[in-house]
């Protein structure tokens, strides 16, 4: 064989089998994980990793409606659209960048007919040699191959950080998920929780208007003066004008509901009007370590991709150092007929190499390198931090779990000894040994402590929803995966 054709095909085997990546660079980041939780409510319970079904933790709430919900902002919230797009871009990118580690390929066809004052020829004719300018038709057509030999890894390390973007892309997805469900349960239960206050402080009003009427009876038979008539007038517009506070919050929380679930506000209206009361079965209490965060929480899974990615791009940045090595080769048909000559038709290739380094660019590549190793420690460093806002998180949750917890203890307890109270003062009355003002005092006093105590509640169910949040709970990679191939071929 021909041996200009056996060099290119030479390198092309050498080059195959001494591709390698000198230039990479490791992405692993040291983290310093706490044994177990400071602040959890059975430190020796959480010393254990068991395995938790975190992907469904709301359905421990036991409320259909909210499972409904919930159903409905996976399947039409916005962000997550907006998320899901985002990892198909990413994924076209890899595409895109494992691409250049391939042959290119390409046809060409051209042709054309030209007339041309500059290629004047001389033809015998019988009064000498006669000038013209003959008329051209070339076609010509084939196919062209270049490849760049990725000798030092630049572009295996390009398609690594691009891989890498695109699962990042993805844990973005599962971190959108995850906050939604949390916003769409918190909204929810605070929700709930007004309800139940607005019907309390509705029963308030009407008692307080009672007192007033008493009043003003007592008043006319002289068992009570203008000053306690005004004090009581007092205390009930005071107590009616927290009324429309608390309407406003409700109509606020079903308007963020509406967004959340990707639909008009007035469309939740008629399904979330309608007063509730907060479950009284709440989800199992999480036991995993501060180790188990890594692999759950898709803030951390990101950071790591992160890392990963730039590390990919600083090898690729230093492999721009090293010789680059081109294969290219060409072959196709050409005919050319000219007017007057016979035409001429021949198969024509091209066989080739390159070689070439860079020698001077004024330091561009080493300023490249230099930003590329910048942003390695900036994401490397963002990783760590972002593993305590994570350590951070979760022990503000149990701490809010627990310190609500305590207090809904405290103020059901309260509210336990206040109606006690009320049917004592009440039991005396009916008796005729007591005061009929003091009997309405008594469940005033009832009230308030039951609107603390559902207040309390509330705090008890957002905590365990933040809980499961600081967790990374509301996701699973199979249900992820199944997601996405949905949202695609939609």
């Amino acid at each position: 064989m021909n041996n200009r054709v056996l060099t290119p095909l030479t390198l092309l085997s050498l080059a195959s089998l001494i591709a390698c990546t000198p230039t990479r660079v490791g992405d692993q980041v040291a983290l310093n994980s706490p044994a177990t939780w400071q602040h959890a409510a059975n430190a020796k319970t959480a010393q254990t990793a068991e395995a938790v079904d975190l992907k469904t933790w709301w359905q421990g709430f036991n409320d259909p409606l909210l499972n409904e919900l919930i159903d409905q902002a996976l399947a039409t919230n916005h962000d997550l659209k907006i998320a899901t797009a985002r990892v198909r871009e990413a994924n076209a990118m890899v595409t895109v960048a494992e691409a250049a580690l391939y042959p290119s390929l390409d046809f060409s066809l051209s042709g054309g007919r030209e007339k041309r004052i500059d290629r004047i020829v001389g033809v015998p004719s019988g009064q000498g040699i006669k000038l013209i300018t003959p008329i051209a038709d070339a076609v010509s057509g084939g196919l062209a191959a270049h490849w760049e030999i990725d000798v030092f890894g630049g572009r295996h390390l390009e398609a690594e950080a691009a891989a890498a973007q695109a699962e990042g892309s993805k844990e973005g997805l599962h971190a959108a998920q995850v906050g939604l469900l949390a916003q769409v349960a918190t909204n929810y239960l605070e929700l709930r929780g007004v309800q139940q206050r607005t019907g309390i402080l509705q029963s308030n009003i009407a008692l307080q208007r009672e007192r007033l009427r008493a009043l003003q009876v007592f008043v006319k038979a002289g068992l009570a003066n203008e000053a306690d008539l005004a004090r009581q007038q007092t205390l009930l517009q005071t107590t009616e004008a927290t009324l429309p506070q608390l309407v406003n919050a409700g109509q606020k929380l079903i308007h963020r509901l509406g967004v959340l679930l990707g639909e008009p506000p007035e469309n939740l209206e008629q399904r979330l009007a309608v007063t509730g009361s907060l479950s009284k079965q709440m989800p199992t209490m999480p036991k995993l370590l501060p180790a188990d965060l890594l692999a759950q929480r898709p803030d951390l899974r990101l950071a790591q991709t992160e890392v990963s990615a730039a590390a990919a791009s600083l090898g690729s940045a230093r492999a721009d150092l090293y010789p680059k090595l081109v294969l290219s080769a060409s072959g196709g048909v050409g005919a050319l007929a000219v007017g007057g000559f016979p035409s001429l038709a021949e198969s024509v290739y091209a066989l080739g190499s390159g070689l070439s380094a860079p020698i001077f660019n004024a330091g561009r590549i080493r300023a490249h390198i230099a930003a590329a190793d910048a942003r390695l420690d900036q994401v490397a460093t963002n990783y760590e931090k972002t593993f305590l806002l994570a350590l951070e998180d979760v022990e503000n949750a149990f701490v809010a779990h627990r310190s609500a917890t305590e207090s809904l203890g405290q103020l059901t307890a309260a509210e336990a000894s206040a109606e006690k109270a009320y049917r004592l003062v009440d039991a005396l009355y009916q008796h005729g040994a007591g005061d009929y003002l003091a009997v309405l005092d008594a469940q005033r006093s009832k009230l308030a402590v039951s609107d603390e105590r559902a207040k309390a509640e509330t705090a008890v169910g957002v905590a365990m929803v933040s809980l499961y949040r600081a967790f990374g709970g509301g996701w699973s990679m199979d249900a992820s995966v199944r997601a996405f191939e949905n949202a695609s071929a939609r």
